[in-house]
């Protein structure tokens, strides 16, 4: 199992920021706004594999990419990054020495952050 960074989740998630397409939350917020694992099946039967793999920072290549086992550190709801999602998903890529996927994280944390100002 290598898990790598998804570099079109990242510009996505850029994207989405620089739209203002964010909830600027505190990190004990994912634990409501994380996407249920029935939100999660809807939006893959409605929008495809392609577009569930855009908002997971995290990608296992050595899993089938049709499943949710080939993906790793969501940052959002399907419509907006969450502040909350991006923090959370920073401190497990960090505890779980994923170092570019944390980078990448405490950089989108850091684009919030600036585009609140």
């Amino acid at each position: 199992m290598t898990i790598e960074l998804n570099k079109p989740a990242l510009r996505h998630a850029r994207a989405l920021i620089r739209e203002g397409k964010v909830v600027r939350d505190e990190r004990d917020d994912w634990s409501e706004a994380a996407p249920s694992a029935e939100e999660e099946n809807a939006f893959i039967d409605r929008a495809g594999w392609t577009q569930y793999a855009h908002w997971h920072l995290g990608v296992d290549r050595s899993e089938n990419r049709e499943t949710k086992q080939a993906y790793t550190f969501p940052f959002g709801d399907f419509r907006r990054v969450h502040r909350s999602g991006v923090i959370s998903a920073e401190s497990r890529a960090g505890q779980y020495d994923h170092e570019e996927i944390r980078d990448a994280l405490r950089a989108l944390r850091e684009l919030i952050d600036d585009e609140g100002r």
